[in-house]
């Protein structure tokens, strides 16, 4: 049976070969994107573990160490319990480094007995004697981080809108740290707006015996801070786990496509052997026999489309790790678990995509099967209406319904992607407008909007600017609560500020004072929390004084607190992650944007309704977009070129026939392109269906049911025009040129 299966494929090579790349392309994306997220989780354990500390402290429910903040005083506490030999303090965060986005940074304190395990491979140290009377603020470069910079001791490198010399070369093992930098402590508060702040202190015991005993001093001593094990701690970092659902969510939409592709492909193979199978039946074969010869078929195709998906999968890891665009990669690789994984993922895609080929086939009767014409022959089916394109594909509806289904999931997917990323950059917009503000102001040069830190002494000096009504700061930060696994997403606002008014109260009352929360209905709803009672967010106890609702879904999944509070919270004091600046005349808000930028460097201001598209993270957003557009655009593609190629192959005395009455090269080629554009216009308008389901099942999801509101913008709807337009072209080409090329008279005597 093998020999047959292998000659069958080998029959039809382009077919193959399309089917093949494309569940190669979903393969290569399962790999790329869980091998970044697993990467991720490796690089913390190694670092964690490769720390050789028995316990870590930190802020309870972070949602990252990088949003971990514990005071730094702690420390000569620490050292000062019985049980404990050495404490030591860690700051972590990340920044924009050159043209990488997200560059990762640790703080450590002179001395610290973190520092051993970086070993130095060339320059000096940050302790030594002729690094601390160098000019410039000393920072180490990894390994992996100096060959992605370009950089050496001696150069200088820039971070966010701070420059740091590299005073030496490091080495740890694992090619996360590896991909970092380490810095001075202080240093890293400052480039991070965190003075007097670590992430977490590493500890180390006297003797692990002693660990119940300082477990149980720590909690009685400093309840706001938890102690856990190192890989317990690693455990409950939700960034990796946050990244893990978005890898698997878009490597599962480009297999989808890509077995459509594959089922549509099978589908093809089991009508055009029609005869072959009335045949085999007729002498002997039984309906199982045809059904799992279709079956290895299909599953041959996935296994084939498996092994090149994961060599593309790995050449995409090289590419990544060696150019540092994307946090993560570079300590990630190609592990037998994850090729194991893909190869398992495939072998189930094959036979569920050849399941309904496979019953078709050994549905097949002897009789009527040997009795099949082929090609373009057969009873012809018409519609009452359209000319030859719409017949065209309606002679093989259902080969067109499947085809129509990849177009529509690509273009869908897509649509419901952007419609979010837009309804969020709406609701960005919606604070400065909400807030009367005409100008918003974060930081500069930073990676993400959640890492701005603007000292309130900035918001001072825009107070006093003439032509400033009033300036009002906020601070958003985010925890995990234990109770739903889900976020808190916590803003803080001065009571005696104009901004806070932009939220409706609409039980109790707004705030007066510190250690009190307005809580959103959603939130509310799901702690089941009322006015008066009290709720803790990692060490921190506030008093609920009143319940709001906002326009901005989002900001119903968490609480406004004073601005004094979530500063000593995000461990971030005099420090406020955006400004709102209304103007005495808004006539004369872009003059001020351009002073605010020209006079005030570390600050970026933009006006209220450009703010958002100016936003890093969205930037850094829509540019990861724009690759999974590219992805899914060359999966779905695949698709529809597979599929012109069989109306081609199958109407070839259709298209002599053409040839021979008169018709030139150039009307063809219309007709093979009209027929694939008609194709992706209808597949589009599938996809717009498919993206309003997808939006409406996303917030039908229980806890952010209603949050992630989609804005259906023009631009949402021109970019699945282009999409569709790609597909449509990218499908249709080569078929139409290939139809082009036969010649009238061996097209004739096609059988």
């Amino acid at each position: 049976m093998l020999s047959i299966v292998f000659r069958n494929l080998g029959r039809r090579r382009a077919r193959t070969a399309l089917t093949v790349l494309g569940i190669a392309v979903g393969v290569a994306a399962v790999i790329t994107l869980s091998a970044m997220a697993r990467g991720m989780d490796a690089g913390y354990r190694a670092m964690l573990g490769g720390s050789r500390a028995d316990l870590v402290v930190s802020q309870p429910n972070s949602f990252d160490i990088s949003y971990s903040s514990v005071d730094e005083s702690l420390a000569e506490a620490l050292r000062a319990s019985p049980e404990v030999e050495a404490a030591a303090g860690m700051l972590q965060g990340f920044v924009t480094a050159e043209d990488i986005p997200y560059f990762f940074v640790f703080g450590h304190a002179d001395g610290s007995f973190l520092l051993e395990r970086f070993q130095l491979i060339d320059g000096k140290g940050l302790d030594g004697p002729e690094t601390r009377t160098a000019r410039g603020t000393a920072i180490l470069l990894g390994n992996v981080a100096a060959e992605t910079l370009g950089r050496d001791v001696g150069d200088t490198v820039r971070l966010n809108d701070k420059v740091f010399r590299v005073s030496g070369i490091y080495e740890t093992g694992s090619a996360f740290e590896d991909s970092g930098a380490v810095t001075r402590l202080s240093d890293a508060q400052d480039l991070f707006g965190k003075p007097r702040q670590v992430s977490l202190f590493y500890v180390r015991l006297k003797d692990p015996a002693l660990r119940e005993r300082f477990v149980e001093r720590a909690a009685r001593q400093w309840p706001e801070v938890e102690v856990s094990g190192t890989d317990d701690f690693a455990d409950r970092q939700l960034f990796d786990d946050v990244i893990q659902g978005y890898a698997w969510a878009l490597a599962g939409l480009a297999l989808v496509i890509g077995g459509v592709g594959m089922m549509n492909a099978q589908l093809m193979a089991v009508n055009e052997r029609t005869r072959e199978i009335g045949v085999l039946r007729a002498v002997g074969w039984s309906r199982r026999r045809v059904l799992w010869l279709i079956l290895f078929e299909s599953n041959a195709v996935g296994l084939l489309g498996g092994v090149i998906g994961v060599l593309l999968g790995w050449l995409a890891l090289r590419s990544m790790g060696t150019s540092g665009a994307f946090f993560g990669t570079a300590s990630a690789s190609l592990t037998p678990g994850l090729v194991f994984q893909a190869f398992v993922l495939v072998a189930l895609f094959g036979i569920i995509v050849g399941l309904y080929p496979a019953y078709r086939a050994a549905g097949l009767a002897p009789v009527e099967a040997l009795r099949y014409e082929g090609g373009s022959g057969g009873r012809a089916r018409r519609l009452p209406f359209g000319g030859m394109t719409v017949q065209s594909l309606w002679q093989r509806s259902g080969r067109t319904m499947l085809t129509l289904l990849a177009i529509g999931l690509t273009v869908g997917s897509i649509m419901a992607l952007e419609a979010i990323l837009r309804g969020i950059e709406a609701d960005m917009q919606q604070i400065g407008f909400g807030s009367d503000a005409q100008i918003v102001i974060r930081q500069a040069d930073i990676a993400d909007t959640s890492l701005s830190a603007i000292d309130e002494r900035i918001g001072d000096r825009l107070g006093a600017l003439p032509e400033v009504e009033n300036v009002s700061g906020m601070l958003m930060y985010a925890a995990t609560l234990p109770e739903t696994q889900g976020f808190f997403v916590l803003m803080g606002y001065a009571p005696n500020e104009y901004a806070i008014r932009r939220f409706e109260v609409v039980d109790g009352r707004s705030l007066t004072g510190n250690h009190q929360v307005l809580l959103g209905r959603l939130m509310s709803e799901t702690l089941n929390k009322q006015v008066g009672d009290t709720i803790d967010l990692s060490g921190y106890r506030f008093r609920v004084v009143g319940i709001f609702e906002s326009s901005i879904g989002w900001e119903e999944l968490g609480g406004v607190v004073s601005l004094r509070d979530a500063q000593s919270f995000a461990g971030r004091p005099r420090k406020v992650t955006l400004y709102m600046v209304k103007v005495r005349d808004a006539r004369r808000a872009p003059d001020l944007v351009e002073k605010i930028n020209a006079d005030i460097p570390e600050v970026h201001a933009a006006l209220t309704g450009e703010y958002a598209a100016q936003m890093p993270d969205l930037q850094n957003a829509d540019a990861f977009f724009n690759a999974i557009s590219v992805m899914a655009v060359a999966v779905g593609g695949l698709g529809v070129l597979n599929t012109m190629l069989m109306a081609v192959h199958e109407r070839t005395r259709e298209i002599g026939v053409l040839r021979a009455v008169g018709w030139r090269r150039r009307a063809v080629l219309r007709m093979i392109l009209k027929e694939s554009l008609l194709l992706a216009g209808l597949g589009a308008a599938a996809g717009v269906l498919i993206a309003l389901g997808l939006t409406a099942m996303m917030n039908r999801i229980p806890y952010v049911g209603g949050v992630m509101k989609p804005l259906w913008h023009a631009t949402v709807f021109l970019r699945a025009g282009w999409v569709a337009v790609a597909l449509g072209l990218f499908g249709g080409l080569y078929p139409a040129y290939r139809a082009t090329r036969l010649q009238p008279v061996e097209a004739l005597r096609y059988e």
